[in-house]
């Protein structure tokens, strides 16, 4: 049991490294590679664990090249796309209900009712949410993490930092992260023969929603460890301000010298 929980947890963290990529590679839709800023340019959070963070995104890639890849793409190929559309409503019914939670932490009392009520319309009209029914009723989503309820409350993000196994984050999102995997399904219902199946369904779901990601990056002509880490940290930017972040304070010009 021990080795499945392990097993989970490890899979389970390649889907959200994975999640992070596909962030990142859609964080800068439609510009060409000459267009992006070189990488050299300041992160939106500081980095000076670069040299650790560098050596643990490698170590992501390969992982999931060699396993998490591989399983999504036959998926993909195997199962029926009716089938696996319901498969992530069900996950998507799941992270409704946290996102009301995290909606009322953050004082969004309209978000946190129309959240909530997706996820009992769903559960009972939906099949244990099988079906979208509160989507075709005009309840849209709005996904809320614990991360994004820390940064409403004031703690602030912290070093960049990438995780082993769960990508990139930030020391706000990692001392969240505990809480937002007790969420999911396969923590939330605590039954022993349920718990690793939901969990590998889980995660195959998360990272056959991103493969192209991994294409998309081979195509970017930038250190993809300094692409990933500044569109990752625009998306949680954008994500924690509901798409309306701060303008970035103006840099006093220089003074031309005499």
């Amino acid at each position: 049991m021990k080795l499945l929980r392990w097993m989970r947890v490890s899979l389970f963290g390649l889907a959200l490294a994975a999640l992070c990529t596909l962030a990142a590679a859609q964080a800068q839709p439609g510009v060409a590679d000459d267009e992006v800023d070189p990488p050299a340019a300041q992160p939106l959070a500081p980095d000076p664990w670069e040299p650790f963070n560098r050596a643990v995104f490698q170590f992501n890639q390969d992982l999931d090249a060699g396993l998490l890849y591989p399983w999504a793409d036959a998926y993909v190929t195997l199962v029926p796309k009716l089938a696996r559309t319901g498969i992530h409503n069900f996950f998507n019914n799941f992270q409704d209900l946290w996102s009301g939670v995290n909606n009322l932490l953050q004082g969004k009392i309209e978000q946190s009712i129309a959240m909530s009520f997706r996820f009992v319309w769903n559960t009972v009209f939906g099949w244990g949410g099988l079906l979208d029914m509160a989507t075709e009723l005009g309840i849209e989503r709005t996904p809320e993490d614990f991360g994004q309820t820390l940064a409403v409350w004031g703690v602030p993000p912290g070093n960049f930092l990438m995780l082993p196994l769960f990508g990139p984050s930030t020391v706000r999102d990692a001392v969240a992260l505990p809480l937002d995997i007790a969420a999911t399904p396969s923590y939330a219902i605590n039954q022993g023969s349920f718990r690793p199946v939901v969990a590998v369904v889980e995660i195959i779901d998360a990272r056959s929603q991103l493969l192209g990601a991994s294409q998309l990056l081979d195509t970017i002509a930038l250190d993809k460890y300094s692409f990933v880490r500044d569109a990752f940290l625009t998306r949680r930017l954008n994500l924690v301000y509901d798409g309306n972040p701060p303008p970035e304070p103006a840099v006093p010009a220089k003074a031309p010298k005499d």
